[in-house]
């Protein structure tokens, strides 16, 4: 089921709340320093603004926190990633001060993804002469270019949403054009050596590219994102390809549990690799698959990036909002399929939680269903 692209219903130039003139940043501006979002999925989403900027010639430092870098790595157009040494919550003035100082007199122009204080915090700090983002938490003497933080109604798709930054201090058009999907690349060695070294863990079978399939059953948001268990399972045992379950240490349980069920119908179907590999090696698994099943994850926006076939189930979220950007991915969403009676009013909520207690979002979408999206 695909539905239509949100489209914001102002067009941005309306929404550009410049504090000084459009002058000419695309010419002159040669180092950047962009704030990565913390979360893997808004990662990959940045990439298409990156590409726009490093194209017009600027050299792009990413400030990102760990668990975030090693997707600007896969990024082509990144000349170097900076690690920030911070932790969710928290302001840790004391680490941002240091850091600050650190990286004065090093860049023209800072990009803020996020939309915190505490993200506009480095390069306002560090004296950064422009200084872009979106209006966003209290933070609008932290900026000297900005954008009104859409919301509602009028939010854009989130590439969208990261690429118009681009947009700010320039001259000439404040419509995004060209293409608007991330794109991930990782060095085949990379992919080869992840295969190897996977491939000697215990009860994983003899990997190579296209042998396998990968299921991302987590979700971190809340299990309202989360296709159920048992679904996982059914799907796996009906599969003629091994299954690799990949997340992170928190989805082990979870996965645990698919991979019981599913090997209680197929032996040695399913292997748990939740918490046992690094990003970088997921994000190689990921891209040497045959296909990769998926909630509305990071891992989705990964596989989306990485062009690989790929089928996307959402519930309390929304694909017009972020949806995976890949001509080979099938997105399954009850919201708008026709066929499905009583019509699901209720989605999206965008809760963590079910609210109504059925979830009936994801409960509904039948493995057959997937397996069917699966094989087109």
């Amino acid at each position: 089921m695909w539905p239509k692209p949100a489209k914001p219903s102002a067009p941005i130039a309306a929404r550009c709340t410049n504090s000084k003139p459009a002058n000419t940043l695309a010419a002159t501006t040669k180092n950047a320093l962009v704030i990565a979002p913390q979360w893997i999925g808004d990662a990959v989403m940045t990439e298409p603004l990156l590409r726009r900027l490093a194209a017009r010639g600027e050299r792009l430092t990413v400030g990102a926190l760990p668990w975030v870098a090693p997707v600007y790595r896969a990024m082509p157009c990144v000349a170097e990633v900076i690690e920030f040494p911070f932790q969710h919550g928290g302001l840790q003035w004391q680490g941002r001060l240091a850091m600050a100082r650190a990286l004065r007199g090093r860049f023209d122009v800072a990009y803020v993804c996020p939309n915190s204080l505490k993200s506009a915090l480095i390069p306002w700090l560090a004296r950064i002469p422009q200084r872009v983002g979106y209006t966003g938490e209290m933070r609008f003497g932290l900026l000297t270019d900005r954008l009104d933080n859409p919301s509602g109604e009028v939010r854009p798709p989130m590439v969208e949403f990261y690429a118009a930054l681009s947009l700010l201090g320039t001259q000439g058009s404040m419509q995004l054009s060209g293409d608007l999907r991330p794109v991930l690349q990782l060095a085949p060695a990379l992919l080869d050596e992840a295969l190897e070294l996977v491939g000697r863990m215990p009860h994983v079978p003899t990997l190579a590219r296209n042998s396998y399939v990968v299921f991302a059953p987590g979700a971190e948001y809340g299990p309202a994102k989360r296709w159920p268990a048992h679904h996982f399972a059914e799907l796996a045992a009906k599969l003629d390809v091994p299954v690799l379950l990949l997340g992170s240490a928190k989805e082990q349980a979870l996965c645990d549990d698919i991979a019981r069920q599913a090997n209680a119908v197929r032996p040695g179907q399913c292997v748990n690799l939740a918490g046992k590999t690094s990003l970088v090696q997921a994000f190689a698994l990921i891209a040497s698959a045959y296909r990769v099943v998926s909630n509305d994850s990071g891992l989705m926006h990964v596989a989306a990036a990485f062009g690989v076939p790929q089928v996307a189930v959402y519930g309390s979220s929304s694909p017009e909002h972020t949806p995976p950007l890949n001509d080979k991915a099938r997105v399954l969403w009850l919201r708008v399929d026709p066929n499905y009676h009583p019509p699901l009013a209720c989605a999206p909520c965008y809760e963590r939680v079910c609210p109504l207690g059925h979830t009936r979002c994801l409960e509904d979408i039948t493995p057959e269903r997937v397996l069917q999206a699966f094989q087109s």
